[in-house]
């Protein structure tokens, strides 16, 4: 081996005052196929890992794995290979210049990596929860995470050159100042969006209340939709309402099914006073025990709830196992009750008024009854 580098030298000084650069062009060949072999076994070792990984769940779900190891490989050995030549031969300037490309080149394979990682924990968080909000929240860094890492990118290869970026910034904050005024509304209800993927109040499938529902139209409905700029919801006469998450944000959000489908139902039901309110109760109870979607724990109970002009005011407070069947249960709650109170002979009162006349003597009577 030092007879074969003294045979080197021996070469080198056959060239005089060039030997210095003859002597960096052979350590750069020699670099050189020392880079090709080892990137021919990197890619051999890459296949024999794909090979024998291929049913591993990471491998199934990112089929271009290998892929984007192997650029950044790729570019890891450029990357070297780049900065020793360049140092080699002592040219700083073109250092920089190629330290800024190669970050920028660089930031396409993170990108790839970082979408990789994504549709992992997808796949294995988002997927697996009944909710589709996470699947929302994968799909927003899916489309920012690119721009912000290519911007990141640019800004250091700027720096790399010696550029002042700070005016650069200073000039993005205020173009995105000038287009956040420009396009308030949808910023405000992007925000919002954002918030309400990270507060959830609700989730797609959840029944809420609709509070700007036409009018004369059902007030309440199924979310089938959580957008950037503004929730979907379908309400129970299969009206599609789109509501700006802005709008949103600012109501108080009644959400029927979040907690557990079981919602409880309130009936008001009144009874004359001279009725018997035990009957009443019975009879009321009855009907709640008719329905099986009605639960039986909590059973249902009837309270007197207040004293009215003409009649005593009851409830019925019955707890159901789908809050989609509260109007179903309302309504037959209502009719059944009805139908056996009239054959119990129970009054349900209405407002009424007796009027007595009385006569003085025969000739006012005489005349009323002309009149």
């Amino acid at each position: 081996m030092m007879d074969w580098f003294s045979y080197v030298e021996r070469f080198v000084a056959m060239f005089g005052s060039y030997a210095p650069i003859v002597r960096n062009l052979l350590k750069t060949g020699w670099v050189l196929l020392l880079i090709v072999v080892g990137w021919l076994i990197l890619k051999r070792i890459l296949r024999f890992l794909e090979k024998h990984l291929d049913k591993k769940e990471m491998i199934r779900i990112n089929p271009r794995l290998f892929f984007i190891i192997q650029k950044l490989l790729f570019y890891a050995l450029f990357l070297l290979t780049g900065t020793y030549i360049i140092r080699l031969f002592n040219i700083q300037l073109i250092e920089k210049v190629f330290w800024a490309f190669m970050v920028i080149f660089l930031a396409n394979p993170a990108r790839e990596v970082l979408v990789v990682v994504l549709n992992y924990f997808e796949k294995n968080i988002a997927d697996k929860t009944d909710t589709k909000v996470d699947n929302i929240v994968f799909e927003l860094l899916n489309k920012f995470a690119g721009a912000i890492l290519y911007a990141t990118a640019i800004v250091l290869a700027m720096d790399l050159l010696g550029m002042n970026v700070m005016p650069f910034i200073a000039g993005a904050g205020v173009a995105g100042l000038a287009i956040g005024f420009a396009a308030r509304d949808t910023l405000s209800n992007f925000i919002a969006g954002v918030l309400l993927i990270i507060d959830r109040p609700f989730e797609v499938g959840d029944r809420i209340e609709v509070w700007n529902a036409p009018k004369g139209t059902a007030t309440w409905g199924d979310v089938i939709d959580i957008g950037l700029r503004a929730t979907k919801i379908r309400t129970t006469d299969n009206l599609l309402i789109v509501i700006p998450n802005n709008e949103i944000m600012k109501r108080d959000i009644v959400n029927y099914t979040l907690i557990s489908a079981d919602i409880r139902v309130r009936v008001d039901i009144g009874v004359a006073y001279d009725a018997d309110i035990k009957q009443a109760k019975r009879l009321i109870l009855k009907v709640a025990d008719s329905a099986d979607w009605i639960l039986k724990e909590p059973p249902p109970k009837v309270v007197v709830k207040s004293f009215g002009e003409s009649s005593v005011a009851l409830q019925l407070r019955v707890w159901i196992s789908d809050a989609r069947k509260r109007m179903d249960t309302i309504s037959y709650l209502t009719d059944k009750i009805k139908e056996d109170f009239d054959e119990a002979g129970v009054e349900i009162p209405y407002p009424k008024r007796d009027v007595y006349i009385t006569y003085k003597n025969d000739k006012e009577k005489n005349l009323s009854q002309r009149l």
